[in-house]
């Protein structure tokens, strides 16, 4: 028997394949390479079907495959198909939070972050879409919750779009802008302004108002900010008359002035930026200058101490 050819050593079977003999002794004690005799001397002995067998544990092994997977392939528990389909879903996610970690570490090594905000990018970058999401719906929970005004349940769910999940490998940009756009909604002040706005055009039904002067505002008030006219000056006047029509009531006007006191805010419009960056759309120019343009107009013209001048 110890000199049958077709009957070989843990040496020999592992020279073969290509393994260690250690490695192979070790797979063969977790059962997956069972000896199919022993030397006389107590040695166990590997057949060609042996070899076989280790050649696909190894191939099984390099590929990443667990102990467990592999026993339970060799077991006939689980197809081949079944464990290369689970394999390749549990590679890709290994995938996507490297590229995560690299974007991450890119990101800070470009900006010379500090070691807070790296751990805080590496953090947020890392939670699940259900998480990110959650931060979200919270923050737009907190600024919605007490309106049933139809116009800022439509506001609301434009503030929810988040994308489904960050891309595969996400750009500086996105990572940044998830990074941001975390640290604004956590903001204090931010939540108030923002739950201030809504109030405010839910009470008074302003939101409407907003959304059809919009056009006129880039138009006009886009374009006095791009040739610098003075906001108290005729041609700023004549500009601001193109946009707020001349008999609008004193109260009306009063109504105007503070809504866009809440609207004119840098940081509501990036937050719009923020997430036309994480959706891969494109960003629009700049509004909030146009609007701050448009208030300080309305005080130099129609507010009640411009107009008793």
């Amino acid at each position: 028997m110890d000199r049958d050819p077709k009957l070989y050593t843990i040496g020999q079977v592992a020279q073969r394949v290509g393994v260690s003999s250690r490695t192979v002794r070790f797979w063969s004690d977790r059962g997956l390479l069972p000896p199919v005799d022993r030397s006389s001397g107590g040695y166990r002995r590997y057949d060609e079907a042996a070899v076989a067998r280790l050649e696909l544990i190894r191939t099984l092994r390099d590929l990443g495959l667990g102990l467990d997977a592999v026993a339970a392939l060799l077991g006939r528990q689980i197809t081949l198909t079944d464990l290369a389909v689970a394999h390749v879903e549990a590679l890709d996610a290994q995938i996507r939070a490297l590229r995560l970690q690299r974007a991450v570490l890119r990101a800070v090594a470009c900006r010379h972050s500090t070691t807070e905000r790296m751990t805080m990018a590496n953090k947020l970058a890392r939670l699940s879409a259900q998480q990110r999401q959650g931060i979200i719906d919270d923050f737009v929970a907190n600024a919605f919750g007490d309106t049933s005004d139809p116009d800022s349940a439509v506001v609301a769910d434009w503030m929810r779009e988040l994308p489904a999940t960050l891309p595969d490998d996400p750009a500086d940009e996105q990572v940044d802008a998830w990074l941001e756009l975390a640290e604004l909604v956590a903001d204090t002040e931010f939540q108030h302004k923002v739950r201030a706005m809504v109030l405010g055009a839910a009470e008074e039904s302003r939101l409407e108002f907003g959304l059809n002067i919009r056009p006129l505002v880039l138009l006009h008030a886009g374009d006095a900010v791009d040739r610098d006219v003075a906001c108290d000056s005729t041609e700023g006047r004549e500009a601001l008359d193109r946009i707020v029509p001349t008999d609008l009531p004193t109260e009306e006007t009063t109504a105007l002035i503070a809504w866009l006191e809440l609207v004119a805010d840098l940081r509501v419009e990036r937050y719009w930026e923020l997430l036309a960056i994480l959706n891969g759309t494109s960003v629009g120019p700049p509004a909030v200058p146009a609007f701050a343009w448009l208030l300080a107009a309305l005080r130099a013209h129609r507010s009640p101490d411009a107009i008793r001048r």
